[in-house]
């Protein structure tokens, strides 16, 4: 880290500071490379996903500006995600870049395919030892990035924004967030008031092995304290929108709920043995099945053949239900059985089931005191007193 420059003319190695970098994808990019702390050039990244805000791009990168500025010695990039605007939003973005190809850096999808997948393809490409993703609808004030930025220097692995007096509609948005808010902090065990607040700060290395889907941009809070980061709230700003109108309703919180599922299933354990969970439910239900079968066959015994209270097998309907219940147990035993072999292929190819607590486990690797060290002009930032948000 002693190497990193600071400076703004010193951002890139043998070059001058990069312009306007335009990537047209056909779907999320799968492919990059995963993050290294030796790979990261600059201070800070904001990162800005875009859709249709045309208007609020220009103002938003002003108060951007005199937000980060004044912050001696700190490089920062702003790196806008054009998630396939239809309303010129990508012509503002061009012309930011050209006026300050030294801040703005601009990325282009090929369509629109979500925020989740905006921040991702955000997040592949910035180069920030800090990383700040922060809404294009200027309802998220740039001016609570120093205040951020100050508590990830005081020891925080990520920052989460509280907006707490939300200037949004109360039955259409701060209802529904209230209950998902209240929901989703007391099934993950992460006391958050606010997980769809877009403005949060990340050091580098709690995002490293996040894959971001569906609508699981809100969980990255939920998913690095169970992995032993250090997680904090702090009330944030925020605004009524100026121009354009929401990208959201409420039939957002149903999705929210739905990957909500997928986050617990993962912090659950089982999706690095999921044999266990297929297979036990499916063991169950052959075991049930056998028990059924068991009673057809006492009650065929009960009585003689001739009896008028003789039970066939076959007109038994406990017999169909003892069928149904093997069928449903063979299935999810070849389920688990399948999902097993999808999670040791997920782990051959370099994914880890664990995370190292600390300490120099291999020569040559950092100490946790030398992996978290932030860059000097981040790190000044520890002194500055907590304010409130403006």
């Amino acid at each position: 880290m002693a190497g990193r420059p600071t400076s703004r003319g010193t951002r890139r190695e043998g070059g001058p500071a990069r312009a306007s970098d335009r990537i047209a994808a056909a779907a999320p990019d799968r492919t990059a490379p995963r993050w290294s702390r030796a790979g990261t050039l600059i201070d800070l990244s904001v990162l800005v996903p875009v859709f249709n805000e045309r208007e609020n791009l220009a103002p938003l990168f002003e108060e951007l500006t005199a937000a980060l500025a004044p912050l001696e010695g700190l490089a920062w990039e702003v790196v806008f995600v054009d998630d396939g605007s239809r309303d010129g939003s990508r012509d503002v973005l061009a012309a930011l870049a050209a006026r300050d190809p030294a801040h703005v850096r601009v990325v282009e999808l090929a369509r629109n395919y979500g925020q989740t997948a905006a921040i991702d393809a955000g997040l592949r490409r910035a180069q920030g030892a800090v990383l700040v993703p922060i809404d294009a609808d200027r309802q998220n004030d740039p001016a609570d990035i120093p205040r951020l930025l100050a508590e990830v220097a005081r020891g925080a692995d990520c920052v989460s924004g509280w907006r707490r007096r939300r200037q949004d509609p109360l039955w259409s948005r701060r209802l529904p967030s209230w209950l998902a808010n209240r929901l989703l902090a007391r099934l993950t065990g992460v006391p958050i008031h606010d997980f769809g607040c877009t403005l949060k700060a990340y050091r580098r290395e709690v995002l490293a092995d996040v894959r971001l889907m569906g609508e699981m941009h809100r969980f990255v809070p939920a998913y690095a304290a169970w992995n032993g980061a250090r997680v904090v709230e702090l009330e944030v700003h925020h605004r009524a929108r100026t121009w354009g109108r929401s990208k959201y309703g409420i039939w957002r919180t149903f999705k929210v709920l739905l990957d909500l599922m997928t986050v617990l299933f993962l912090q659950s354990g089982y999706a690095a043995r999921p044999l266990h969970l297929f297979g036990g439910a499916g063991l169950a239900l052959v075991a049930l099945a056998l028990a059924l079968a068991c009673v057809t066959l006492w009650q065929k015994g009960l009585h003689p053949l001739g009896d008028p209270r003789h039970v066939f097998i076959h007109r038994n309907p406990v017999t169909a239900l003892a069928a149904l219940l093997c069928v449903l147990g063979a299935g999810a035993v070849a389920l688990g059985l399948l999902a097993e072999l999808l999670a040791r292929v997920y782990h051959a190819t370099g994914g880890a089931s664990y995370r190292l607590a600390g300490g120099r486990n291999v020569a040559g690797l950092p100490t946790p005191e030398e992996a978290r060290a932030l860059p000097p002009a981040l790190a000044a930032l520890a002194d500055r007193p907590p304010t409130d948000p403006a």
